[in-house]
């Protein structure tokens, strides 16, 4: 099979639709047929089968975007392994990290990164767990810095740090004059991020359990790292890390209510891909966010 080809039949299978692929590619449709019928010659089997105006990978098509999929990253892998040979700490390190890493684990660990290797370019990606899973996987970050999950084949991770999701508010909220319970928490509003999130998934299931109502949401935001300043502005309560209680940049002070059956013990680890290249700087790197993730550094 024909490298070539394999790229061709991945940005195919990832539009489904031949002529999107062909814009994409920069190639006339005649050649990227071609190229399909030349990996269907040597698979024995069709690789595309029609769906409406577009196509769907058929099953024989699914196997072997997989393998295309790993063949390209382990040929990536390898060009970089050879350009590394004798550059030390060098190169550019992809990085992949959720936003409360971002903010509290990141910044310091690259400093010293940066400090002991100046030639080193750090690439990184901001984002939630579902949108940086496809990056690692198709190996377009080198490294993944997220909460700790179901071990998946295919992948190697480490934990560096353990954290606690708590219900917080502005320290001169009212829900500080008594001691709340949960129940109590019924009665306010609040900042939360969608449904679908693992931590107000978390929290819905935690009032589902004790067969009370739900949080009553006020404001609802995919942005994690503005939650603070809001809550702090607005007298809403929300649910985040322990991290960012005290003062949100110069605002006013944030406060855990402290609440045992609505704290969300989470781990946050670093995972790459088994058997894929790691350049020196990139396994430096998760060693220094190991050392801040324990309080070190």
């Amino acid at each position: 099979m024909d490298l070539r080809d394999l790229r061709y039949f991945e940005t195919i299978a990832k539009l489904q639709h031949m002529g999107k692929a062909a814009a994409e590619l920069h190639r006339t449709q005649p050649a990227l047929t071609s190229a399909v019928r030349r990996l269907e010659a040597d698979c024995g089997s069709p690789l595309f089968e029609r769906s409406g105006r577009g196509i769907r990978l058929s099953p024989a098509g699914e196997v072997l975007l997989r393998w295309a999929q790993r063949l390209r990253t382990d040929t990536e892998d390898a060009q970089r392994e050879l350009a590394a040979i004798g550059q030390g700490l060098a190169g550019d390190v992809r990085v992949g990290i959720v936003p409360t890493a971002a903010e509290f684990l990141l910044p310091a660990a690259a400093r010293e990164l940066l400090q002991s290797a100046p030639n080193v370019t750090l690439r990184i990606v901001v984002g939630l767990i579902d949108t940086l899973k496809p990056l690692l996987r198709d190996g377009e970050i080198d490294l993944m810095v997220g909460t700790e999950s179901s071990r998946e084949p295919g992948y190697t991770s480490r934990i560096i740090s353990e954290d606690a999701i708590v219900v917080a508010a502005s320290a001169d909220h009212e829900v500080f004059r008594k001691t709340a319970t949960l129940k109590d928490l019924g009665s306010y509003r609040w900042a939360l991020q969608p449904p679908g999130a693992p931590t107000r998934d978390w929290l819905d299931h935690a009032f589902d359990r004790k067969r009370l109502p739900r949080p009553q949401v006020q404001v609802e935001t995919t942005m994690l790292l503005m939650l603070p300043s809001l809550i702090a502005e607005t007298g809403l309560l929300s649910f985040i890390s322990r991290h960012h209680l005290g003062a949100p940049r110069g605002g006013p002070r944030l406060k855990e209510v402290p609440i045992r059956d609505a704290t969300m013990l989470r781990r946050l680890v670093v995972a790459h891909r088994q058997g894929g290249y790691l350049s020196a700087a990139a396994l430096t790197l998760i060693e220094l966010l190991g050392r801040q993730g324990s309080g070190g550094g």
